[in-house]
């Protein structure tokens, strides 16, 4: 193949009809080009360019090369120009995997923050509870809780500690007493909740001065969504188990009753992590610098 750049030399060389203005152009020797044009025109036994003292020119092959490779190089160099705002400007889609409860209570409200400035970004959000390979499914970005980010990762925390809270309505706990302790949800229907990362039931995790407990209670429902969970609690069904953002408003309208308050502590929250050997675009960067939590 012959040496592009040659070519590109040849190309300065004839649009300037000055060795020493393309030089300049190209940030080489007015020598080394000259020496660069005679390489070429020995390659293709053809003479180029016709040199006098005052003037270079180009000859009739030259021009007939001239009008076939000018416009190729001039056409490389919009395209390295566009490739080059890609990079600077945020543009194009960030893809990304998180759990129904991050997915609700921090990356919506992200976007209504975010999306309306940059017209030209594409968020897509996949609802998952798997631990998934975002590497192997094509994400750009994944959101899990602090503890559960691989150490290859980059994580940044997008929120505030969590905590859950065990919740029922008003008229269940007319029908069965308050729990006092873990043990006492037993004898309650429980609304449990099946993720594919527990490979069953979500156990309740339940901690008071130092002691942990994993509760699997019993009931008759089981779902795999948030929403649906609470509206069981909301409709008397039984006991839920859920993170306290989504069941605060219910419980201070007295819709629902909080109870082992003092057997949910705060955990670390959510975190967005991606792989440290990527090249973040420059609409994944924007997008971590919105949701980085600073409280």
């Amino acid at each position: 193949m012959q040496n592009f750049n040659d070519l590109a030399a040849f190309a300065a060389v004839a649009r300037e009809r000055s060795f020493t203005r393309a030089a300049a152009k190209l940030g080489v020797s007015p020598s080394a080009l000259s020496q660069t044009i005679r390489n070429l025109e020995e390659r293709l036994g053809l003479r180029l360019l016709t040199r006098t003292t005052r003037s270079v020119a180009p000859t009739a092959a030259g021009e007939r090369l001239l009008r076939t490779v000018a416009p190729r190089f001039e056409e490389i160099e919009t395209e390295l120009a566009t490739l080059n705002d890609l990079r600077s400007t945020p543009a194009g889609t960030v893809r990304i995997t998180a759990g129904e409860h991050p997915a609700i209570s921090v990356l919506q409200p992200a976007l209504k923050r975010f999306l309306p400035d940059y017209p030209d970004i594409e968020v897509e959000i996949i609802v998952d509870y798997g631990l998934t390979d975002i590497v192997a499914e094509g994400y750009d970005a994944g959101v899990r809780m602090g503890e559960q980010v691989a150490k290859d990762m980059i994580a940044v925390r997008i929120g505030p500690d969590l905590r859950m809270a065990v919740v029922a309505s008003p008229d269940y706990f007319e029908r069965f007493p308050v729990p006092e302790n873990p043990q006492d949800l037993t004898g309650h229907s429980c609304i449990n909740m099946r993720l594919p990362t527990y490979g069953g039931l979500f156990p309740w995790g339940l901690e008071k001065d130092g002691r942990e407990v994993k509760v699997r209670g019993h009931g008759q429902l089981v779902f795999n969504n948030l929403g649906m969970r609470l509206s069981s609690a909301l409709d008397g069904l039984g006991v839920a188990y859920m993170p306290e953002d989504q069941v605060l408003p219910y419980i201070q309208a007295g819709r629902l009753v909080r109870a082992l308050g003092d057997w949910c502590p705060y955990f670390q929250g959510y975190h967005l992590y991606y792989p440290s050997r990527r090249h973040t675009s420059p609409a994944l960067s924007l997008l971590v610098d919105v949701l980085r939590y600073r409280g």
